[in-house]
């Protein structure tokens, strides 16, 4: 089997690609899986290796994920309603419902956390 051209000292394992993000592997082969991480090459044992840039910028793409899902729920805890929120991120009224739903407690329609 005959790789591309790749600096081999930039790729990672998915331990390494996992230690680097600080989450497990099998949150690494479930990104793989999604598409959200692909591997770079797979070794003649079928294990997968990943760039190292791709890897770092993962992280980038997940930190802004969490700052917009906090700014999202302290938008939502100051007393803006979902579709608010919604249309100020620029998402669907039950993409923006589902975020809040892991991020904070909602409000019923007399404006009491549920």
């Amino acid at each position: 089997m005959s790789f591309p051209d790749f600096d081999f000292d930039d790729l990672l394992t998915p331990r390494e690609a996992a230690a680097l993000l600080g989450v497990r592997t099998t949150t690494i082969a479930r990104w793989a899986r999604d598409g959200l991480l692909k591997p770079a090459v797979h070794t003649p044992g079928g294990h997968r290796r990943y760039r190292r840039g791709e890897v770092l910028a993962v992280r980038t793409a997940e930190t802004v994920r969490r700052r917009i899902d906090e700014d999202a729920a302290r938008l939502y805890d100051q007393g803006w309603s979902i579709r608010r929120v919604a249309d100020e991120f620029g998402v669907s009224y039950g993409m923006m419902r589902r975020i809040l739903i892991k991020n904070t407690a909602l409000r019923n329609r007399a404006g009491r956390m549920e």
